[in-house]
């Protein structure tokens, strides 16, 4: 049985001959198969990738040049595009839905020769912290079936953290990678917003919107971002310019030896809603920091309380906007083909198409959109994340990192939150600071709470400066891993 460490060792065992792409595609598949109580997967693509895996090895034994990312069996979130392939976003409203062109994240896996190996199930059009607001069901995290793997992309992590592929891609708007790794114990990246091209990721608030990457280790999710980073002539919000070299230099010992300067909010440790478990080990490792030479500072962010209101306020009005498309006649479900009243048949359409959570939000965002309320939400909302860009700015002006919770708790059991709504809303309050500032933020698992589920810490860094998020991320993950 294969055993999966990193990219780099996958690729030193290809090279001497002791694997094939084939023998692990297989062992792969095989795992898929035997997990499917997880529920991970929306559809696994056996025969392409088996005869996708026949070809790299023939590449490889032939002596041609390799891509970066050569055998490496990754999974897509059910948001991204593949060509030729189901895309559904976990909704009623595009099953059986194909798409007729890759994203470019996809394209440039594909030219590195990756092997996708499926899609992933997640909640409804990435609006959700559980996966279980998806059509097909929901996730079961895989160290406790009965607690949520966290959410949207609760299938991404659990294929991940369950070994049924090396890494996978998520889309975060709000911490919907961040927040699934740390309730999985895994890595999870979301880059700057502008960092990877977003043609081909189904749109949820596009301001927000940005593709992660989960993975077992701070290596892996560098290797990937380097490939499907950079700009892109499809989306105009990426950042044109080529940005650095993602890939992590083991042998430079400055980065060995390199100490930093990060922040701790106050006002986000000593919140109500934080498991005191979690604060204590947060406390913890930024002491041992301090002893080792860092600078550790807490500092006032006085925002805080608005962070999760602005939040939700203006990716409804987004979300109104971009889903007002499925109407059930260009596309998306139809309800009858007999329908004569216009109205009545976009309402059944709409009705029946899309789930309870994303009907909810959409009626969200139109009410904060409409006549009248438009100045009272929508543009207060706009001032406060602009006061936040300006904050955040200051603070990186001083500090290399900032260091929080990723979430104020460990994974919730399935159902807990069905009864209060709001509270899982206010879940978000550590995640959605980085969507609404633009910048890079990572969740890494170093820690395991006394119920036995893993919890970890949230790492932001200034806009586009992911290498210094890196490098502090291996950094931590190396020397102050508790469990």
């Amino acid at each position: 049985m294969y055993s999966y460490k990193n990219i780099s060792s996958f690729h030193q065992q290809l090279n001497e001959h002791k694997i094939s792409c084939l023998e692990v595609v297989d062992n792969y598949l095989q795992k898929i198969k035997d997990s499917q109580r997880l529920n991970a997967f929306v559809e696994v693509y056996d025969n392409e990738c088996r005869e996708r895996a026949k070809f790299l090895d023939e590449k490889r034994n032939s002596g041609k040049k390799l891509g970066k990312l050569h055998g490496v069996v990754i999974a897509l979130k059910d948001v991204i595009c593949f060509n030729g392939h189901k895309i559904s976003a976990a909704s009623k409203m595009l099953k059986d839905f194909v798409s007729i062109y890759n994203s470019t994240a996809v394209e440039k896996l594909l030219n590195e020769d990756a092997i996708i190996i499926g899609n992933c199930n997640c909640d409804e059009f990435a609006m959700g912290s559980t996966n279980e607001n998806s059509a097909y069901g929901r996730v079961k995290n895989a160290l406790d079936e009965s607690k949520v793997p966290g959410g949207s992309s609760g299938g991404s992590a659990v294929a991940v953290q369950a070994g049924l592929c090396m890494v996978s891609l998520g889309s975060d708007t709000g911490g919907s990678v961040r927040q699934p790794a740390d309730f999985c114990g895994i890595v999870g990246i979301k880059p700057s917003y502008g960092t990877i091209s977003r043609h081909g990721l189904i749109a949820y608030a596009s301001s927000f919107d940005q593709i992660g990457i989960f993975g077992n280790n701070v290596e892996d999710v560098a290797t990937v971002l380097e490939v499907i980073g950079g700009p892109d002539k499809f989306d105009s919000t990426v950042k044109q310019q080529k940005t650095a070299n993602f890939i992590l230099n083991h042998k430079d010992e400055k980065n060995k030896s390199k100490t930093y300067r990060i922040a701790l909010f106050k006002n986000a440790m000593n919140h109500e809603s934080l498991d005191q478990e979690i604060k204590t080990s947060i406390y913890k490792l930024a002491g041992d920091l301090k002893n080792d030479g860092n600078v550790i500072e807490e500092i006032n962010f006085d925002l805080i309380d608005y962070i999760v209101p602005a939040y939700y306020i203006l990716t409804t009005a987004e979300a109104s906007s971009n889903l007002s498309r499925y109407d059930g006649i260009r596309y998306g479900y139809r309800s009858s083909e007999n329908e004569t009243d216009l109205i009545a048949f976009y309402k059944k359409n709409r009705g029946n198409g899309f789930g309870k959570e994303v009907k909810k939000r959409i009626m969200l965002g139109t009410f904060v959109l409409s006549e009248g309320y438009y100045d009272a939400y929508f543009t207060k909302a706009q001032q406060v994340r602009n006061l936040l860009v300006s904050l955040t700015k200051e603070i990186f002006n001083q500090f290399d990192a900032i260091l929080l919770p990723t979430v104020p708790s460990t994974a919730f059991t399935a159902g807990s939150m069905d009864s209060d709504p709001i509270a899982m809303y206010l879940a978000d309050i550590y995640t959605v600071y980085a969507n609404l500032t633009g910048v890079p933020g990572i969740s890494l698992p170093l820690f395991k709470h006394s119920n036995n589920m893993p919890f970890g810490v949230q790492l932001l860094t200034d806009k586009y400066n992911e290498v210094t998020l890196l490098e502090l991320s291996e950094m931590l993950l190396k020397n102050y891993k508790r469990y």
